[in-house]
Parts: C-alpha cells; structure tokens; sequence
C-alpha cells in the first residue's frame, strides 16, 4: 500500500500536459472552504439563489413532449427482423 504522501503519481517536467497537484500543495482558499464564510447563512442565501433559475420553472406539467392519443403502435414481434434472418445464412463475419 501506499504512504499518505505517495509522489509516484505527480506529473514531471515534459511528461504530462495535465497538471497534477502534489499532496503537500497549499489549498486555494475560496468561499466554499473558508470556515469562517462557507458555513455561514450568507453562503447558504447565495447558494440559494444560484440555485433558482426562473428560466427552469414550468407553467404546465409537461413542455408537451406527450404523442396524441393513438399515434404509438407496439412493434409486431417479427418486425425489423426479416431482412436480418434473410442475409444470415449461419457462417460467422470472420469466415467468409
């Protein structure tokens, strides 16, 4: 197993275009993990109200993406199979 500051995975110079971060990196300090805002009714409030956008809020029960009454019809248990059974003559794709 692995030690908690395993360095096997960081990216070196010239290997890898995606930047990995090592174990021992300083955390950017934003308002989600600064204990003095992100636990806070402030933070809550505006997460709040970045979660309601007015523009995804329906009228109606359905943005009519129903069919009409009687416009779906049950595929028969042979349909579309034809042509399959036809140009299948049993040898497998790799043997011909």
């Amino acid at each position: 197993m692995g030690s908690e500051q395993e360095k096997g995975y960081e990216s070196r110079t010239g290997q890898s275009e995606i930047r990995v971060l090592k174990d021992d990196a300083p955390i950017e300090r934003t308002e989600y993990n600064d204990r003095e805002v992100a636990d806070s009714d402030q933070q809550l409030e505006r997460d709040e109200r970045d979660a309601i956008d007015e523009g995804n809020i329906l009228n109606e029960r359905t943005r009519g993406a129903a069919k009409q009454s009687g416009t779906y019809a049950e595929p028969g248990d042979d349909e579309g199979l034809e042509r399959a059974v036809d140009d299948n003559d049993g040898t497998s794709a790799g043997r011909q």
